[in-house]
């Protein structure tokens, strides 16, 4: 900074000087100053093929630990779970029932962290590990359903592993809903020694090597970036559907009474998921930047309707709600806020949502729209 208490034009003739007699010596010939200047580096842009690579690595890096995590929580899980001799679980269980409502909560976390690109690129394991109860119903509805609950048989996965665990607390209206499917068979702990040791060596045996082969093939190998990328804008889309299940008792984590947290949860994957295609994207000409701040603004907006709602549950609908004519009144209960903020964002007939702008970005990638 030039000190005020000294005149600016002395300062400057100072210099002038200095660089003079700096340059002659004794009126001798003027030495050039060496230019040594190495010219700037510019890193040419990464071409498509590039940046796909880059996006396929990425995608398996940043899921991995989420893949890892299904595969331990759903092993404690497993390793959790008591096999008395001569009964099946009672009071004396609660701690190892507590134990294993912990595992399954983690194993849920990480699954729904890596749904949105997992589930499209091994539907298979998907159905296996998350089908809900009357998804497995519906196809078993030629064999009568399924009427053991403790097997590695007809319906499996987690939904099954929740229903067994969190069966003394289930909402009434999911109860009512189920009653009325074909094959339904009440959910309850296993009542003897040979339906706990099922239960264990069964049930949670299989989910266990589901997650364990799903860890298996999380392989830069197996990712494709175009239906990695569909399932993370489907998955956007899919909320509006999983907050409308709820005012019929079939949202998914319905007897844990967490389904509020697999939404955050599946929000907290999608934005992993984004972050690594958003250097693509952004790569890409107008109107990439302008997708880019829609894209983040839409996800934020949704991060602040999931935030607005206390506890993992999702609110209790209205009595009176109908998600195709909603009325005023039911649009004003926390339900209802919920539901207007997740159609805003999620239903890909507004321009405006960000299942739309993702679509849109997805487009400049050369990717088909989801819809």
């Amino acid at each position: 900074m030039i000190s005020a208490t000294k005149p600016v034009t002395a300062i400057l003739c100072a210099i002038f000087v200095a660089a003079c007699s700096s340059s002659t010596e004794g009126n001798g010939p003027v030495t050039p100053a060496p230019t040594g200047t190495t010219p700037p580096v510019t890193t040419p842009p990464l071409d498509d093929t590039a940046q796909k690579n880059k996006a396929v690595q990425g995608m398996h890096d940043v899921l991995l630990a989420d893949v890892q995590a299904l595969a331990q929580a759903t092993a404690e899980l497993q390793a959790a779970a008591p096999t008395p001799t001569g009964r099946g679980w009672d009071k004396t269980d609660a701690d190892a029932i507590a134990a294993m409502r912990a595992s399954w909560l983690k194993a849920r976390t990480a699954y729904e962290h890596i749904e949105g690109a997992l589930a499209p690129l091994f539907p298979d394991i998907d159905v296996s590990i998350d089908a809900r109860y009357d998804d497995f119903l519906a196809d078993l509805v030629a064999k009568g359903g399924d009427p053991y609950l403790f097997d590695d048989q007809g319906v499996t996965g987690m939904h099954a592993v929740e229903r067994i665990l969190f069966s003394d607390n289930i909402p009434e209206r999911v109860v009512t809903f189920e009653k009325a499917l074909t094959g339904y068979v009440p959910a309850a702990v296993p009542a003897t020694q040979a339906e706990a040791a099922d239960f264990k060596n069964k049930l949670c045996a299989k989910l266990v090597a589901d997650t364990k082969r799903l860890l298996s093939e999380w392989t830069p190998a197996k990712i494709d970036v175009r239906i990695a990328y569909a399932g993370l804008t489907s998955l956007v889309a899919e909320q509006q559907e999983k907050v409308k299940k709820a005012s019929t008792g079939e949202e998914e984590s319905r007897y844990a009474q967490r389904t509020m947290g697999d939404l955050r949860d599946n929000l907290e994957g999608t934005k992993k998921v984004y972050a690594v295609f958003q250097p693509w994207i952004t790569s890409k000409a107008s109107p990439a930047a302008d997708l880019d701040k829609s894209i983040l603004a839409g996800l934020a907006s949704l991060d602040a309707a999931y935030k607005s709602v206390n506890g993992e549950a999702i609110p209790e609908p209205p009595a009176t709600w109908s998600a195709e004519n909603p009325s005023a009144a039911d649009l004003a209960t926390p339900f209802g806020k919920l539901y207007s903020s997740v159609l805003k964002q999620s239903d890909p007939a507004n321009t405006d949502s960000v299942v739309s702008k993702l679509d849109a970005a997805g487009l400049l990638l050369g990717f088909p729209a989801s819809n």
